[in-house]
């Protein structure tokens, strides 16, 4: 049994914007629906989905989809992206492992 999710605005907003990236990508490279579906490696209805911002569409066939048409989803270059990487693997490194929520403290005497 699958359970459904409310997504908020502003993720609706950004798969659909995703979506027209990769459609206008998709036509500036003179490819077909069923072109870019092969090169991703998926069906031709599931690439339709990409395009039209489908939330339930897995996040690696999208972004493989961006890639291919050369819609960038972060910097461009290589070594920046490397950088934000570590950036962002420094900071987790100082936060603790695991978030727990503070236990209820019984205070009252």
């Amino acid at each position: 049994m699958s359970r459904s999710h409310t997504l908020s605005p502003a993720t609706l907003e950004a798969t659909k914007l995703l979506g027209a990236g990769v459609r206008l990508g998709r036509r500036q490279r003179h490819w077909t629906v069923a072109e870019l579906a092969e090169r991703v490696g998926v069906s031709e209805t599931t690439m339709l989905k990409v395009e039209h911002g489908d939330p339930g569409v897995r996040l690696g066939i999208a972004f493989e989809a961006a890639a291919l048409v050369g819609l960038p989803l972060f910097d461009e270059d290589r070594s920046r992206r490397a950088l934000e990487a570590a950036r962002i693997e420094g900071r987790l490194a100082v936060l603790p492992e695991r978030v727990r929520r503070p236990r209820e403290v019984d205070d009252d005497f």
